[in-house]
């Protein structure tokens, strides 16, 4: 059975759902004119049914534009970390002596506190950003990234070639360039890969506690936190939808960092 409303009630019951819901309208998407939009096309269809379906489609939308930010967030805060980590580790192999034990001193320092609680005190310093809150991500991976890639340069620091380079008179900056850095690549993919899922996570986690991405720029974060309290009964994809994205991200991204590693590590690689 089905009932007959005029325009003016339905643009009342529209906006007070809206303000019920709080879903904020999307880059340049009215959502209630959409809403009525649907409905004067669909006249024989009750408004609630055209309403759900436009909730919906909303819900969907900002899920995608999210996933945009989040895989650039993360391969930004990932690069920018990796690379890091991976020059100071083998600044601190080659060098060594005192240069090598402040830094590692340094490292050990950063690594003292969890990637999470350090990010959240950088993100509070600079503000609420999208460049800050990459740098917030990627510079806990730095010591992590410093750690792993200075075990692999101290092996390959003793490589016949790299003591040649040195005889001829090479600088320090060409031999780690040209003979130590092209050894140290496959660990660096490795730790390059895994870091992925771990500042998507963290990009989450940040823009949930309200120190993230902000409005009205889409995350899954936000969304998480914008409707998941409060109708996870009522509306339970508000919470499913960004929760199974995050973890398929995370999740896919381990699984090709660990293949990866896989294919790079020749001891994995003849593994019978």
């Amino acid at each position: 059975m089905s009932e007959t409303f005029d325009k003016s009630d339905i643009v009342e019951r529209a906006t007070a759902a809206l303000r019920y819901l709080r879903v904020p309208d999307g880059p340049s998407v009215d959502l209630l004119d959409q809403t009525l939009a649907a409905i004067d096309a669909a006249q024989s269809e009750p408004w609630h049914v055209a309403f759900t379906r436009r909730l919906t489609m909303q819900a969907i939308t900002k899920l995608a534009l999210a996933a945009g930010i989040a895989l650039f967030i993360g391969f930004a805060a990932a690069f920018i970390g990796a690379t890091g980590g991976a020059i100071v580790g083998v600044v601190s192999a080659y060098m060594g002596g005192k240069t090598d034990l402040l830094i590692q001193r340094v490292v050990d320092i950063f690594l003292a506190f969890p990637l999470l609680i350090l990010a959240l005190a950088i993100v509070s310093v600079l503000g609420r950003s999208i460049p800050n809150l990459i740098i917030a991500i990627a510079i806990p991976v730095i010591p992590r990234t410093a750690r792993i890639v200075r075990s692999s340069a101290l092996s390959a620091k003793e490589n016949v070639y790299v003591e040649a380079a040195r005889a001829v008179g090479s600088s320090h900056i060409r031999v780690m360039a040209r003979h130590i850095l092209p050894n140290i690549m496959a660990p660096y993919l490795i730790i390059l890969t895994a870091q992925l899922g771990s500042s998507i996570l963290t990009e989450a986690s940040l823009s949930f506690l309200g120190l993230g991405t902000a409005e009205p720029t889409p995350s899954w974060g936000l969304m998480l936190s914008g409707g998941a309290p409060l109708y996870a009964e009522k509306a339970p994809w508000v919470a499913i939808f960004p929760g199974v994205a995050i973890s398929l991200a995370v999740f896919g991204f381990n699984l090709f960092g660990d293949s990866l590693r896989d294919a790079l590590d020749p001891r994995l690689r003849h593994r019978s």
